[in-house]
């Protein structure tokens, strides 16, 4: 927590705290807001990241090696990505008919279920069970014995 601002005795313009937390804040709000509305600036960035990561190419494999914690943190999230990328796809590519106007319900179990909350779609398997509802029969004679609502394919 920011501590209380109290303008230093030579600066009574002073709007940030001087505690060094603060001072960082400031320094990275007014990075990331360059970045937004200056264009040259935000090109310089992205150039003076590219040379960095040319300059330390084996960074990233050494600090995987060096962290597996971490390592198995982004494994896990980029696996929870790739299934969410998988269920977007599958939105995308919907073939089914008319899904609005289902009666259906859907419920989603397990521990993934959580991952699926702001989706519409999850991997299902759906079995259909449609009543069959006999016409009249014309007469006493007509009706088949014992099969009532069955039927026979």
């Amino acid at each position: 927590m920011p501590a209380k601002l109290s303008p230093s005795a030579y600066r009574l313009q002073q709007r940030v705290c001087g505690q060094p937390e603060c001072q960082r804040r400031r320094r990275a709000d007014y990075h990331r807001h360059k970045i937004e509305t200056d264009p040259v600036y935000a090109q310089v960035v992205v150039d003076s990241r590219k040379q960095w990561r040319a300059e330390h190419a084996d960074y990233q494999k050494s600090y995987w090696r060096t962290h597996p914690e971490a390592a198995e943190r982004n494994r896990e999230r980029q696996r929870q990505l790739d299934r969410q990328r998988r269920v977007t796809s599958l939105v995308k590519n919907n073939v089914a008919l008319d899904l609005k106007h289902s009666a259906a319900e859907v419920w989603l179990v397990g521990p993934a279920a959580a991952d699926l909350v702001r989706n519409n779609a999850a991997f299902s398997e759906v079995i259909v069970f449609q009543r069959v509802i006999p016409f009249p029969p014309e007469s006493c004679k007509e009706q088949r014995s014992g099969f009532g609502d069955v039927l026979l394919v």
